[in-house]
Parts: structure tokens; C-alpha cells; sequence
């Protein structure tokens, strides 16, 4: 059955030729505008991956994608970022707030289906059953896709994490005490997605930092090695 794309952008020419490229590439696509109620609408069709423009007429891509992490539908679905803001500030805020790729306008429409591929493919690795991991305060149940943090205040508390955050706590979990460069990293957790960069990991390794360290500048178990990249220590 083929995989279901949801490009939100309100550029009827760009949005057609989009449509087009995917619909080539043996994808299901439906095309929203970005208005009012295009979040209700991504919560009925539940696509597989979202192509999200920024500049919208009724909400911006970026509070757009900060509801959509919060819907409990949609909370663990793909964001890629398709927009003309390119400075580096709107890059990591787009990756910050939940977004798991950012592709910038003029963009080449074969890059545009190669990177949804890539994603989809390993949407699919990841949807695999699996085991599930305990350690130290954390427990991953692997084939919900959901992770588990317990201390002694609150007991046990379900922690919200993305597809790319969970599979970096999970690479983590199963590597423990291991220093990690950035490029190590991007090898490991996102794979043949070599066109995202060493500042993806630094801005993914602090928004998982803020779901599960009790203090994220000062954190105990994702630690910064100086000079180098990140290791985990379980306590």
C-alpha cells in the first residue's frame, strides 16, 4: 500500500508541482492550504509524513508543527520543513520545536522525493518489533514506540518524543558509556540521510536533553565529551 504524504502549502503552482513529483514517485498526496483547519484535517487523513511550509495564511508552519507534536494523533509523525526562511536561525528552531528535516526554497523536487523516501524507509526499519530495552530509570517499550522515565517523586511517567529523538534515546540506551562524535552519530541514528548535518545532532541532543534530564544545561545522563560529541551514563 503506498505511504501517504500531506503537503500543507498555500502556493497553488509550488504545491501542484510538489503533488506531481510524489505522485510520480508512487505516493498518495493530499494538498492543504494552511488555513484554519488544516490541523483537523491532518488528524482525519493521518498521513504517513507532512511537508510543511512556514509562511502560511492562517497559522505559521511553526506553530503548526508545535500543535501537531501535541495532537495525539500526529505527535510522532514526520515533519520535513519545505520553506523559503534559510537562515540558520529558523533551521534550528524548525529542528527545535519538533521538526525532523528542513529543506529550503529554490529546493530540487528529486531531493525533495529522495529525502521523503529516505525518511519513509526508515520510519519503516524503526516500526520493526523489537525487544523491549530497560535501563536505569528508563524503559522503551519498542514496538509502541513509546518511552518510560521513573523517579522517586512521581513514579513512572510517559516521556513525548519524536521518531528522531526516540530512536537517538534508543541508540544511546543500547550504547552507554561510549563517547559519540557528531559524525558517529549522524551515521548511526539517521543513517543515508547524509544531507543533515553535525548541528542536527546538537539540536536534536538538547531537545531530548529537555524531555528527560531533570536540569537540561546540567545533565546526568547525556553528557557533552568537550571537543568531541555526547556519551550516555545510566545511572
Amino acid at each position: 500500500m503506498s505511504k501517504k504524504i500531506a503537503v500543507v502549502e498555500d502556493e497553488a503552482e509550488l504545491a501542484s508541482l510538489i503533488e506531481y513529483n510524489l505522485s510520480r514517485s508512487g505516493f498518495q498526496v493530499q494538498v492543504l492550504t494552511g488555513g484554519e483547519n488544516t490541523l483537523r484535517d491532518l488528524e482525519a487523513a493521518q498521513p504517513d509524513l507532512i511537508v510543511l511550509d512556514v509562511m502560511l495564511p492562517a497559522v505559521d508552519g511553526f506553530e503548526l508543527c508545535r500543535r501537531i507534536r501535541k495532537s495525539q494523533k500526529l505527535s510522532r509523525i514526520t515533519i520535513i520543513f519545505l520553506t523559503a526562511r534559510s537562515d540558520e536561525v529558523d533551521r534550528v528552531l524548525g529542528l527545535e520545536i519538533g521538526g525532523d528535516d528542513y529543506i529550503t526554497k529554490p529546493f530540487s523536487p528529486r531531493e525533495l522525493v529522495a529525502r521523503i523516501k529516505a525518511h519513509i524507509r526508515r520510519s519503516e526499519t524503526d516500526s520493526a518489533p523489537a525487544a523491549p530495552l530497560a535501563l536505569g530509570p528508563f524503559r522503551l517499550d519498542r514496538a509502541a514506540r513509546r518511552v518510560f522515565q521513573s523517579n522517586t517523586e512521581h513514579g513512572e511517567k510517559e516521556i513525548e518524543l519524536t521518531s528522531t529523538e526516540f530512536k537517538l534515546l534508543e541508540f544511546f540506551l543500547t550504547h552507554t558509556g561510549t563517547a559519540w562524535s557528531r559524525e558517529q552519530l549522524l551515521r548511526e541514528v539517521w543513517g543515508e540521510q547524509h544531507f543533515v548535518t553535525p548541528r542536527t545532532v546538537d539540536v536534536h541532543v538538547r531537545r531530548l536533553r529537555e524531555q528527560i534530564e531533570e536540569k537540561a544545561d546540567d545533565p546526568r545522563f547525556l553528557v557533552t565529551v568537550r571537543g568531541f560529541g555526547y556519551r550516555f551514563e545510566p545511572l
